[in-house]
């Protein structure tokens, strides 16, 4: 085996076992003879080690097991080893991943808007989305009412389950979608339909940022000219500007309190402002972008800041561009986002693509697709706005029901139950998991259970994304039977 310590020191070897302080036994080496018990073994049985383990309270970076011998001296290859080894520690747990904190709202009703400048495909891309007829002409503001639907997350688990249970009733996980008017620059004081269409921002959760990189001489552009870059630049500055108007009262009642009054309760608060208003004004960042704690997430879910909402980044290209999969612009845009919102995403697509292939036969649009050598992003673009908002779901299958049912990621067990209804969470006992692939391998719910797959889960499980979950619950706390 070789030792290797944090100051670089490594020592070469074979060990024998572990004494009953858990103290690595060591043959023939004087420098370890004072622990050196060659006649007993551990508990009657020589042990391999396994962990980390301490020289002298300096942690072993490196072991390499070989096979265990007697005899075996240890050769050291540093400065000279010491007189002795104390007892071992453990290796560290291995820490649960937990999901950022959300910043904005909470729950399961969350919704995404399309947001850009004027004509630059939203409606047409909304109508693809939610295969709806919203309103799409060629002039501003054609949308003045924000247009909703809910648009179905496609998911081939989903529809392996629905296949094999044919069940009465099937219901997928929906993501809800709000189509926005365009901006125009200047709405932040009022300009095109002003503080109508930033309320309209301020009602969703996550945004699809969608820029034009199409040229079309039949469709205008309200800044005269293609340049998605600048038409990004608007957008993110509008939004910035609103919240800086919004943070003036805020801050200034803040200091009312803090400065003059000395309420330590709202200090926090007023640290936490003063540092999103030097974000918007000094280093004209999102709110986003920055790395807050829990404490100041709370702070912020009460304001609802524009800047801190995620966004998705939408593309929209020529068909051609498109299925050639190229675009002078492309590179531009990446770089934008790179700098000015590293950890979005970005998305191409071509609305008119997507228009086109839509109204064709199911049959049809295969050959098409097969033909161009491109297909549909709209999946795609639907599973990443809902990660945006960092929902997952839940799947309940049986004869009567497929059903995915949203919640939030890093949800417990008991809270997951009481989607399906209160009384699930309140008097909940386990929750019986399987995974779909797992289903999907054996064959059966009763050979997934055979094969050990079938998991018994406590009130402190987090669910993950797709699990077939079966809840059961005391009775007597609610509902007078079982659900799945």
């Amino acid at each position: 085996m070789r030792i290797m310590l944090q100051d670089g020191r490594t020592f070469v070897g074979y060990f024998r076992a572990f004494d009953k302080h858990m103290n690595l036994l060591l043959t023939d080496c004087e420098e370890f003879r004072s622990i050196r018990k060659a006649g007993k073994k551990a508990d009657g049985e020589e042990k391999r080690m396994l962990g980390l383990v301490l020289l002298r309270g300096e942690h072993i970076v490196s072991l390499t097991a070989k096979p265990a011998g007697r005899g075996m001296p240890i050769a050291p290859t540093g400065p000279a080893a010491p007189a002795g080894l104390s007892g071992p520690t453990m290796p560290p747990k291995k820490a649960v991943e937990e999901p950022p904190p959300l910043i904005g709202r909470l729950g399961t009703n969350l919704k995404v808007g399309i947001l850009g400048l004027p004509n630059v495909g939203k409606s047409t891309f909304f109508n693809v989305l939610t295969k709806s007829e919203a309103q799409a002409e060629n002039f501003p503001f054609c949308t003045i009412d924000p247009n909703e639907s809910r648009v179905p997350v496609a998911d081939p688990r989903f529809d392996w389950l629905v296949n094999f249970f044919k069940p009465a009733s099937k219901v997928p996980a929906f993501l809800n979608v709000t189509d926005i008017a365009g901006l125009v620059k200047g709405a932040s004081e009022g300009q095109g339909l002003g503080n109508a269409f930033l309320s309209h921002v301020s009602a969703c959760d996550a945004l699809f940022h969608l820029c034009r990189a199409f040229d079309d001489d039949d469709i205008t552009h309200v800044e005269g000219e293609i340049n998605p870059v600048r038409d990004l630049d608007i957008i993110s500055d509008e939004l910035r500007l609103k919240d800086l108007q919004y943070l003036d009262g805020s801050v200034k009642k803040l200091e009312t309190l803090v400065v003059r009054a000395n309420d330590k309760t709202k200090k926090l608060e007023y640290d936490t402002l003063l540092k999103v208003q030097k974000m918007l004004t000094e280093e004209k960042t999102p709110v986003r972008k920055a790395a807050w704690n829990e404490k100041e997430i709370e702070i912020l879910n009460k304001h609802l800041f524009l800047t801190a909402k995620p966004i998705v980044y939408l593309v929209n290209l020529s068909e051609a561009d498109y299925i050639r999969k190229k675009n002078k612009w492309l590179p531009k845009i990446k770089a934008w986002i790179d700098e000015n919102d590293p950890a979005a995403k970005l998305i191409p697509f071509s609305g008119a693509f997507e228009l086109k292939s839509i109204e064709m036969p199911e049959d049809e649009r295969e050959k098409f697709y097969k033909e161009v050598g491109a297909t549909s992003n709209l999946d795609k673009i639907v599973h990443t706005g809902y990660e945006a908002l960092q929902l997952q779901y839940f799947f309940t299958a049986g004869e009567d029901e497929v059903k995915c049912w949203t919640i939030q990621k890093g949800t417990k067990a008991p809270q997951a139950a009481g989607r399906i209804h209160t009384d699930f969470e309140k008097g909940f006992i386990m929750a019986e998991v399987m995974k779909v692939a797992d289903l999907m391998e054996e064959g059966s719910e009763a050979k997934v259970k055979a094969a050990g797959k079938y998991r018994q889960q406590g009130r402190n499980y987090t669910c993950e994304d797709g699990d077939i979950i079966f809840f059961k619950f005391n009775a007597g706390a609610g509902l007078t039977g079982k659900k799945k």
